[in-house]
């Protein structure tokens, strides 16, 4: 059995990965090949495989590599998590749009910030599969990489590999209203319809009640929509606590409150996909509690997972071998061995999500076992949220196009019809695009 990881460098992803997968009883013995197209961290990630792989008695055998069609020769599994143009690209998908009013709160998604990342990432997702088609054409792909809807709907459109996409996001949703309920995590069952990082739930149970009435009261009994919002000398609430959970999802229980449903996914995500939230009457998102993520802020992650990997190769910090959430290892063992799985997992559309066109990647619950991938619902959205999806996928669509063919007159037909990124003059967008392009042109070479 061989996993290969593509970005197999990363210092975020590759230590979770690592105990993840290591840990998981059905890859005991695993071929484990860490691919990057920077040696620099590889160095690294390979010794500390070796240390997780001792720790847990997982007997694989560990590998590095620069070259990417080497690394999937053979491969039955591949996780891909890159980012193409790093924080240098990413600086200028959050900095040209703030000189044009348009200010982001992730920018990794949707809104300009995700557009302009998909059309540097979804050739070389391309690229991987196509290698994989020539090499190890039975190998699923499975991508952590954002924007991951885009990602995944050019692998499956071009393609015939097997490909999914896998969020952490509505299992942590999920886990925080647990925790703050003081229940344990089986007791939140969702439903969902949507994409990733808007996945509108349609059903919540919790411990046999409606989720929905339950999040309602918590709201009452925090004083009320308006008690949410940041003002001075409001108490600090306890973490992890009721009003805690209430504060930190501001966001989405205004959106329960209006719609009668909310999307499962961070508020920060969740904001990109409307364009009412991130203005300067709401101070950019702070009256949802809600703060925008700097790439300063991102550097400053880094080096604290940076930090970790010396730590734990210097042996002064205990290492990770535990679970982290995370769903690769967990569908690679259901595909494995058939264990039933219901989660949340992005693939084409085949009825899952019936209100929203045929193959288009969609998420929602899923089960997986050693047959596939199929979806587990039929479920429909409140009528807003079926209209705010329907307009993302069609933007969706015509990113994924224009990162295939380099047209520059569909990138910029995206970048209007984007919620976030076409809200103002039609001119200023074009402008906009025009300097996002120019200024990532090292990662474009399709519009070149």
């Amino acid at each position: 059995m061989q996993v290969t990881i593509i970005g197999g460098g990363s210092y975020q992803w590759t230590p979770e990965l690592l105990a993840d997968l290591l840990s998981t009883p059905s890859l005991a013995g695993v071929d484990l090949v860490l691919e990057d197209i920077d040696p620099e961290p590889l160095a690294k990630m390979e010794p500390l495989a070796h240390k997780v792989n001792d720790a847990l008695g997982a007997k694989a055998t560990v590998s590095t590599t620069t070259d990417q069609r080497r690394a999937l020769e053979g491969a039955d599994f591949v996780i891909v998590t890159i980012s193409t143009g790093g924080f240098e690209s990413m600086a200028i998908d959050l900095d040209v749009p703030a000189r044009y009013g348009i200010r982001q709160s992730v920018g990794d998604s949707v809104g300009p910030g995700g557009i302009n990342r998909s059309l540097r990432n979804i050739p070389v997702l391309v690229s991987v599969a196509r290698d994989m088609e020539e090499v190890c054409p039975d190998g699923w792909l499975l991508n952590i990489t954002n924007p991951m809807t885009c990602l995944t709907r050019s692998i499956c459109l071009e393609t015939s590999i097997k490909a999914v996409g896998l969020c952490h996001e509505v299992g942590n949703w999920c886990m925080d209203l647990a925790i703050a309920l003081g229940k344990p995590m089986e007791a939140v069952t969702p439903t969902v319809v949507g994409v990733n990082h808007f996945p509108v739930l349609t059903a919540l149970d919790v411990d046999g009640k409606d989720g929905f009435a339950v999040m309602a009261d918590m709201v009452a009994e925090a004083g009320g929509l308006a008690a949410l919002a940041p003002y001075p000398g409001r108490p600090e609430a306890e973490a992890f606590s009721r009003l805690d959970f209430v504060q930190r999802h501001t966001l989405k229980l205004t959106m329960l409150e209006r719609w009668g449903t909310l999307p499962a996914a961070g508020d920060r995500h969740l904001a990109e996909f409307v364009p009412w939230i991130l203005t300067e009457e709401s101070d950019w998102g702070a009256t949802y509690n809600m703060f925008l993520t700097s790439i300063e802020l991102r550097q400053g992650h880094q080096d604290g997972y940076i930090a970790d990997v010396d730590a734990w190769l210097a042996g002064t910090k205990p290492l990770q071998t535990w679970q982290s959430g995370e769903l690769p290892a967990l569908v690679i063992d259901s595909l494995l061995t058939g264990t039933h799985r219901e989660l949340p997992v992005n693939i084409p559309n085949a009825g899952q999500c019936p209100d929203l066109p045929e193959e288009v990647v969609v998420e929602s619950i899923c089960v997986v076992d050693d047959t596939g991938i199929v979806g587990r619902d039929a479920a429909h959205a409140a009528p807003a949220y079926t209209e705010l999806l329907r307009r993302q996928i069609a933007v969706q669509e015509l990113t994924v196009e224009a990162a295939l063919t380099g047209d520059r007159s569909l990138a910029r037909a995206a970048f209007a019809l984007d919620p976030l990124a076409g809200r103002g003059d039609l001119h200023q967008i074009d402008a906009m695009v025009d300097e996002l392009l120019a200024g990532t042109a090292a990662w474009l070479p399709q519009f070149a």
